[in-house]
């Protein structure tokens, strides 16, 4: 049984003693089903907190987008200091999918510029699964797609002891079958380099390496040493080394698998000649004959998930493995912001086969490439043990098949539901410039939702030269870089956020006190009742918190979302007036974003800093230039690429680039404001 010890000051308070007692009664009950139903600000993290504690089960927590998620992992590495919390997030966020578009004759390549972070983060998640009980995983819905096999991840293992019999070659072609690559000059994740008798490797999940020291045929010593400096940490009696790549499969596989994809290749060449489909018929041998060379030779290749159903000595039609199957059978799920999470799971399986079912037709992939998918949502069930859904606003699904709704409607801190106020749609834009203001003045941050990500643009750009601080986002912008975003609005780098949709679930920022919604009455998806009252709680961790409406008619969502406000601050203020309790704004540490900071501290030769605020010169770039070649003499090569780097992006900068850079805040669009003098959007004219 795993044992977790939550660190945390407070003890659950108003609904969240009542609420956690229900839902771990459920759940050792051996109910299914348990549903949390929490507003903004009542503390739904720290009931799940608290929940995970009690059953003592590792715990998978499932969140509809990766910036939500990056919120939950940092909140748990908080909750959890001394257990291990790991965080997986899709290979979508850094990899363009494979996709062909036949209209147009386009074929779009897998783009493999992987971020190191997340992957050392994916397989760290896997292996602390395997070698851990108390182990909680925060991850987006990618979990439910396909993975390699658990028993090959983890039959792939290299288990080292000190003093133990193993000869420095054999650990080598190990190493190597388990996809570790030789590199004795660029020591990075996934890489060993040999030095005689002693080996050093970068395990691919860790930021510290290992050195294995041989005597002839014995493992002498194994320490941890620092991959930069090489100096060692300490030593250590044993050792367990995970494979490199999650799809890291024993040669015998391997064999059998080449055998299998061989057959299928002959079988759908022969299929595409009968059809007259001669470029097809070429395309698909020279594409999987270059596949098989690699596995023979390397073990490994580009897309190598796409014959994950050989690999893994699956049927056809059978489920691949996922992470789930990573969990003992006895494990938790908690599904966040279930009303979105869930119509996620659901709708990943035909979106995937709707794309592959195109490459397999234009022979860019075997039919076995169908089967490297997302669980089904019925797989997906029978696949989880227990779950608890979490949302403020829980769909008609999560009600129904719960055995126990918790509700957690009272907040602690004694805030109320933001007041709610209705405004004409016409001067919406300057009556938001001037409520922004005035909410600036005060040292408070701003939400505004639009409807399209153009009219979020576009309406940064208008606000900004109005002499605010702006920023938008949206679905273009990458998690890592959503992360920071968030992270800078909140230490008041800039005041005022303007999004679409990545606005509404589940974001802490206790700093926003004015949420404002445009265009409020255009009934639709991000208009429902659900949007609208998800939207309006991110001003519900502030005292001051409001909320305008800029609406010409009251809609049923919005006459839903009214009434549910009024109920919820008359329950909030008759429980602050039965204990006293005066309310007040939600205070929370502001974390370090996910990206790898890099940071060269010396005495006599410190690596230039280049603030996002500073003003780009030719004096400056001529510095940088200077610290780089004198790197270089130094044979200090990390600094060297680290200059030359910022080199480039100041180079760029003056050049007038626009890039998605981390430092060069919210890209501008050519066109202005899509709004009018009259707060509306402006119609393009046609010609006659």
């Amino acid at each position: 049984m795993a044992h977790f010890q939550l660190n945390s000051e407070y003890q659950p308070t108003g609904d969240q003693p009542v609420a956690i007692n229900a839902i771990v009664e459920s759940i050792h009950n051996g109910n299914k089903n348990q549903t949390l139903l929490g507003v903004t600000g009542s503390g739904k993290t720290f009931t799940m907190a608290n929940v995970i504690q009690a059953c003592k089960k590792p715990t998978l927590i499932i969140s509809h987008n990766k910036t939500l998620a990056a919120q939950l992992y940092s909140e748990f590495k908080m909750f959890f200091p001394k257990n291990a919390v790991e965080y997986f997030v899709s290979y979508y966020d850094y990899y363009q999918p494979e996709a062909y578009v036949p209209q147009t004759d386009t074929y779009i390549e897998k783009d493999s510029s992987i971020n190191d972070d997340i992957e050392r983060l994916r397989i760290s998640a896997s292996s602390s699964l395997i070698s851990k009980e108390d182990v909680i995983v925060i991850a987006s819905v990618s979990c439910i797609y396909g993975l390699g096999s658990p028993e090959d991840f983890k039959t792939m293992m290299l288990v080292l002891k000190e003093g133990m019999e193993m000869s420095r070659d054999h650990l080598l072609e190990h190493l190597v079958e388990i996809h570790y690559n030789r590199n004795d000059i660029d020591f990075k994740r996934g890489t060993f380099r040999v030095r005689g008798d002693v080996v050093d490797v970068f395990p691919a999940y860790l930021e510290t390496g290992v050195r294995l020291e041989f005597w002839g045929d014995t493992l002498e010593t194994i320490i941890s040493l620092d991959p930069l400096t090489g100096n060692a940490i300490e030593r250590l009696s044993g050792f367990d080394l995970y494979p490199a790549n999650q799809y890291a499969t024993p040669k015998d596989k391997v064999v059998s698998a080449v055998k299998g994809i061989r057959e299928e290749l002959e079988e759908r060449v022969q299929w595409f000649e009968s059809q007259n489909m001669l470029l097809e018929a070429q395309r698909i041998r020279m594409r999987t004959e270059y596949d098989i060379e690699l596995l023979e030779e390397m073990g490994f290749c580009t897309g190598i998930e796409n014959y994950s159903r050989y690999l893994s000595g699956r049927k056809s039609g059978d489920r691949p493995f996922c992470l789930i199957d990573f969990f003992d059978k006895d494990f938790l799920i908690f599904i966040d912001e279930s009303h979105v999470t869930i119509p996620q799971i659901r709708a990943m399986y035909n979106g995937d086969r709707a794309r592959k079912e195109k490459l397999v037709e234009y022979g860019f992939r075997l039919p076995s490439a169908l089967d490297n998918r997302p669980q089904t949502f019925d797989e997906f069930n029978q696949i989880s043990n227990q779950i608890v859904y979490v949302s403020a606003t829980p769909a008609q699904y999560e009600l129904e098949t719960a055995s126990v709704i918790a509700e957690q409607v009272i907040r602690p801190t004694g805030l109320l539901d933001p007041v709610i106020v209705i405004r004409p749609i016409k001067g919406q834009v300057e009556d938001l410039i001037q409520e922004s203001q005035e909410t600036v003045e005060k040292g408070d941050r701003i939400l505004v939702s639009t409807l399209t990500k153009r009219m979020a643009e576009d309406l940064a750009d208008f606000i900004d030269q109005a002499g605010l601080k702006v920023e938008y986002l949206h679905s273009d912008i990458d998690a890592i870089e959503r992360v920071e975003i968030l992270r800078r609005l909140r230490k008041g780098d800039f005041d005022v956020l303007i999004g679409v949709n990545l606005l509404r679930e589940g974001l802490d920022l206790p700093e926003v006190a004015l949420v404002a919604i445009l265009d409020a009455d255009k009934e639709g998806f991000l208009r429902s009742r659900t949007s609208l009252i998800q939207t309006a709680g991110r001003a519900a961790r502030h005292i001051e918190g409001r909320v305008i409406l800029y609406a010409d008619k009251i809609t049923d969502s919005i006459q839903a979302t009214l009434d549910i406000s009024y109920e919820r601050r008359n329950r909030q203020l008759e429980y602050n007036e039965k204990h006293g309790i005066v309310p007040k704004t939600i205070t929370r540490e502001i974390q370090e974003g996910l990206q790898s900071t890099y940071q060269y501290d010396q005495k006599d030769d410190k690596a230039k800093q280049v603030s996002e605020d500073e003003a780009v010169s030719k004096e400056v770039i001529a510095e940088l230039e200077a610290s780089m070649l004198e790197a270089a003499q130094r044979i200090n090569y990390e600094k060297n690429a680290l200059l030359r780097d910022q080199i480039d992006i100041l180079r760029n900068k003056t050049k007038g680039a626009k890039g998605k850079s981390l430092n060069s805040g919210p890209k501008k669009r050519k066109s202005k404001g899509m709004y009018n003098k009259d707060g509306l959007p402006k119609r393009k004219s046609r010609k006659r």
